[in-house]
This record gives C-alpha cells, structure tokens and sequence, in this order.
C-alpha cells in the first residue's frame, strides 16, 4: 500500500467517506491547477457535496498532512494576495498596502483573509510547489489572486486584449521595452513583488520617443502616477530581486475590470474560526497571545441552564451530571451542524459563534426543541434553557490559552442571555432585522415581542426580542 493510500484510508476514518472519495479522486486525476490552493466552498459546489462536510475533510487532511493550510491576507479591491502564510499567526501588521488599487487596509477576518489548502508534495507534485517556474498568467492565477477572483477559463485569450508588453526577468536583469502607449490609463505590475507604476497617458499624440525606467525590488515604494502622451515609449525594466519577476504592461480599462471584476464566495477566516471542527483539531494554537484581528460582523449565541443548582439537590448528583452532559451533548451537535463552534462552557453554560445571524437562531430554534424533547421523554421539565443572540463586531484573541472573543458585543450578547426565560429566545435588532431570520422567524410561525431593557455594564438602553 503506498503512502497516499495509507493517508486517504487514514482520512476516511475521521471525514465524510463521499467527500473523502471525491478529494481522492481529484487528487489522482485532476490538472495541477485544482490541487493548488483549493476554494473549498467553489469545490463543494463544482462536486454538489456539503460545505461544512467539506471544510472538514480538508482540515483532517491538512491534519495528517495530505494537504498545506494556507492563510491569504487579501486585497478587498481586486482580489489580490497582499501577504500569505502558514497559520494565522503571520497576519500580524496593522494595515496593507495594495500596489495594484494604490490602496492600503486594516485587515479584518470578515472577507480580507482566506484560508486554502495546497495539495502536499507527498502525496503529488504539481507546478504550483514551484510558482516561480509557472507561466505568468498561470501565476496570476494560481498566486497572485485570491480563490475569490473567478477567472474566466480563457484568460490568455481575454488578457490578450488588454496587454500591451509582457517580461520576463531572471535575478539581476534588465530589458528594454519600445511599446506605442494608446490614450488610455496604463498600468506597469509585476504579480511577484506587487510593483506597479500607473501612466495616465493623455493629450495631443507625439511622435517623439518617451523614456521610462522601472526597478523592480522588494519593498517597492508607492509610485505617483506619471502623464505621457499617446505615442512611442522605450521603458527599461530591472529586477534588483533574487527572484523571477513577471511585469507586464497593461490597459486599465473596461476590459481588463471585466476580467477581474467577477467575485465567488470563499472559505473566510472567520468563518473558519466559527468551525466546530477547526476548534477541535487546531484548538490553541491559532493565535499568538498578544495578536488582536478584528471581525466585521460576528453571532453570538449564550445558553444557560436555569435552576441547575435546585437540579442537583432535586435528582442528585449523578443523575443531574448525567442530564447536564446530555444537554451539552445536544447542544454541541446542533451548534456543529449549523456551521458553528462552542467557544466554551462555563459551569452550565454555553458560549457559541455563528458566522451569521441565521445560523444562530436556526440553532437556537433546534436548541429549545431539542430540550423540550429530552424533558418530555423523562416526564419532568429538569432541563430549562435560557437563550440569548446578539451579532455585531468583535476581536479574535487569545485568552486564558484559547483562541476567544472580546469586546461589547459580547458583553450584550451575554447580558441579553440573562434575560432571557426558559424556552423564550431573547435575541437584540440586530439579530431580528437580518433578512434570513426574518424568512426563519416568518416561516416557522414565530412571533417576537420587543421592548427596551438596561443591560448590567451597557451605557446605553438595548431594544430586545422575545421570540416565542
């Protein structure tokens, strides 16, 4: 048995065979390009398979090896990979720059930051273990932009309508370039060290050659757009790199936006924080210590058991344990299957994320039926669970050696759960106001009543939602 049947067997044993099979497969017999950088969500879509069944098949396979993890910080305006490692440690700078858009950006989890998965050079090689071997479109592709850019398949054919001149450079080398520059918005990139130069090339044409010389290094500082006119340009190009450089000259118009301009969701960051099977394998090692990334938007759901000291003294110790790791056990798989992750239990308590509002009142919806169920089969109502949602912006961090959440929203979402009554789910405006729990809300016959509460340690008066 060789090494790759040994892994996939391994695999088999901790993921969804049918995903497994379908991960197998592409690996013995697909391109090289599918094996690099896989979107998972685009993959489970290509292959009709579940997203979360999918995203955990690719963990466990990175897991054991099978596969390279790979967090992308990305540019949120044209999709381009602005820094890229192997945990989500090295996304450790206060801003980006993109050389492309001449824009820089606060990373945030939300849709700056991708997670991919490389197939291993143990299990096969492809050209991507290589980039600096690949064609300079294939790099484009395949490195330079995110999984979230959908490149059309026959971007050599596009690309070609808008590239006036394309090089390319070894270590130490120069060339020199002659090109006719159309009145039209320029752009010089090179997708290797992200150095551009823009040309707004405007006014009367010239037949008088223009000169232009171009350095490509590391750290390639931001350069002011120059005016040429229409006419002849003899550009000089070097790279004071140790690497292969790939500038090409470009037009900056309708066309080339049409080609970049197609957008596919994609396997995020927070996300894959909020996954169930992400915390179990990765658990503390996520974040450094002293690392604060923002998230956009984020669901918090808090549960709590009401009564649970009276449960003690009413069923007895053992029993009550009993019930109460039935209800965390419950609580667990529904959190799971609704794209979430417990972050921790506290006493009786559940604290869990969702990646949106939906997610978590879906869950909290099963939550109170599921406790309904497990009361009505011991003929007592022993199990009271209080709820409460709240979503808005927070920060990832590390605490108390797990990779936690911190900031006011979870404050309220905690606060909010204190309010809640059994079987009643108190949720904030919101949590009500999405459109997706308005269709749940709407089609499962809840009715919600809100008022205005003061919540402990918040300034301000929070309008809350009882659903019932």
């Amino acid at each position: 048995m060789s090494e790759v049947d040994v892994l996939f067997a391994a695999l088999r044993q901790s993921a969804d065979p049918q995903t497994v099979e379908r991960i197998e497969d592409v690996v013995r017999h697909g391109a090289d390009r599918e094996l690099n950088r896989i979107n998972v969500l685009a993959f489970a879509k290509a292959y009709h398979l579940d997203e979360e069944k999918v995203i955990a098949a690719f963990l466990h396979a990175a897991r054991i090896g099978a596969f390279e993890m790979t967090w992308n910080v990305l540019c949120p305006g044209c999709g381009g990979v602005l820094d890229s490692g192997a945990t989500l440690k090295t996304v450790d700078r206060e801003a980006y720059h993109c050389a492309l858009c001449a824009a820089g950006y606060e990373p945030t989890l939300d849709e700056m930051v991708e997670v991919t998965f490389t197939v291993s050079p143990r299990v096969r090689r492809i050209a991507a273990h290589d980039p600096d071997r690949l064609p300079s479109l294939e790099y484009y592709r395949q490195v330079f932009f995110s999984t979230g850019v959908d490149l059309p398949d026959n971007l050599e054919e596009r690309f070609a309508h808008v590239l006036l001149e394309e090089v390319e450079l070894e270590p130490g080398e120069r060339a020199l370039v002659s090109l006719q520059l159309p009145p039209q918005f320029v752009i010089i990139f090179d997708a290797v060290t992200h150095s551009a130069q823009f040309i707004d090339v405007q006014g009367l044409p010239t037949d008088e050659r223009q000169n232009l010389s171009m350095v490509i290094s590391q750290g390639h500082a931001p350069n002011e757009t120059l005016t040429l006119r229409p006419g002849p340009l003899r550009l000089m190009l070097e790279n004071h790199t140790d690497r292969r450089v790939l500038p090409n000259v470009c037009i900056a118009g309708d066309e080339l936006h049409d080609i970049l301009g197609h957008r596919r969701p994609f396997l995020t960051a927070k996300r894959l924080l909020t996954n169930q099977s992400f915390r179990d394998i990765y658990r503390t090692d996520t974040l450094d210590v002293d690392q604060r990334l923002k998230i956009t938007s984020l669901t918090f759901l808090f549960t709590d058991l009401r009564g649970s000291t009276a449960l003690y003294e009413r069923v007895g110790d053992l029993a009550a344990f009993d019930l109460v790791r039935a209800h965390f056990r419950v609580l667990h798989e529904i959190v799971a299957t609704e794209a979430g992750a417990v972050v921790k239990t506290i006493g009786d308590a559940v604290m869990a994320t969702f990646p949106s509002p939906d997610r978590a009142v879906a869950a909290a919806l099963r939550m109170r039926e599921a406790m309904l169920q497990l009361n009505a089969e011991r003929g007592s109502e022993d199990l009271l669970l209080k709820i409460g949602i709240h979503e808005g912006p927070c920060l990832a961090v590390n605490m108390n050696d797990r990779q936690d959440y911190f900031g006011q929203t979870v404050n309220i979402a905690s606060r909010v759960q204190e309010l809640a009554e059994p079987h009643v789910i108190v949720t904030t405006e919101a949590v009500v106001d999405n459109e997706q729990v308005s269709e749940i809300l709407r089609d499962s016959g809840i009715s919600s009543v809100s008022r205005m509460e003061e919540l402990q340690g918040i300034a301000r008066e929070v309008r809350i939602f009882a659903l019932s």
